[in-house]
C-alpha cells in the first residue's frame, strides 16, 4: 500500500495536510537572517491571495510528492526505520519532492505564485533537506 492510499484516504487526508502546513509554517518562521525576512516576506505574499491557499497548495502536492517518496519510504519500511531512512537521505528526499515542485510550478497561471518560486528555488534544497525529519515524522504518524 503506498503512502497516498495510507495517508490521502478520507479519514486522515485533512489532518495530514494541516499538519504540513503547520510543519510549512514552523519551517518558515524559524528562519533568520535576510533571506529569512525575504522567505517570510514571500510566504506571507503566498497566503494573501486568498484564505485556504497554502492548504489548497499542499493539497495539490502531496499526492506526486508521496508517489515520489514511495520508493524511499518503502526501503525504510525494510530496514526497520523510515522516518530514519529519509532523513538519513535527506539529499535524496529533496531531491524527490522537489521534482515533484518544480514540474508542478512550470504551470501555474498565478504569475506571484510562479515568480516566488522561481526566485527562492535555488535555495529550496536547503530548505527542504531541513524540513525533511519532520516531514518524514508527519508521515510516520498517519502512515
Amino acid at each position: 500500500m503506498g503512502l497516498n492510499d495510507q495517508l490521502l484516504n478520507s479519514d486522515k487526508k485533512t489532518m495530514v495536510i494541516d499538519d504540513c502546513c503547520k510543519l510549512l509554517e514552523a519551517q518558515i518562521s524559524s528562519k533568520s537572517g535576510i533571506s529569512g525576512i525575504a522567505l517570510k516576506t514571500a510566504f506571507a505574499a503566498l497566503k494573501g491571495i486568498k484564505p485556504g491557499y497554502i492548504a489548497y497548495g499542499v493539497e495539490q502536492l502531496l499526492p506526486e510528492c508521496f508517489n515520489a517518496l514511495d520508493p524511499m519510504w518503502a526501503e525504510g519500511v525494510q530496514q526497520g526505520d523510515p522516518v530514519t531512512h529519509l532523513a538519513t537521505n535527506k539529499s535524496r528526499t529533496a531531491d524527490a519532492i522537489l521534482s515533484v515542485t518544480d514540474t508542478k510550478f512550470k504551470s501555474v497561471r498565478r504569475q506571484i505564485v510562479r515568480g516566488t518560486y522561481e526566485k527562492f528555488r535555488g535555495s529550496a534544497k536547503q530548505h527542504v533537506e531541513e524540513a525533511v525529519p519532520d516531514f518524514a515524522q508527519v508521515i510516520n504518524k498517519y502512515a
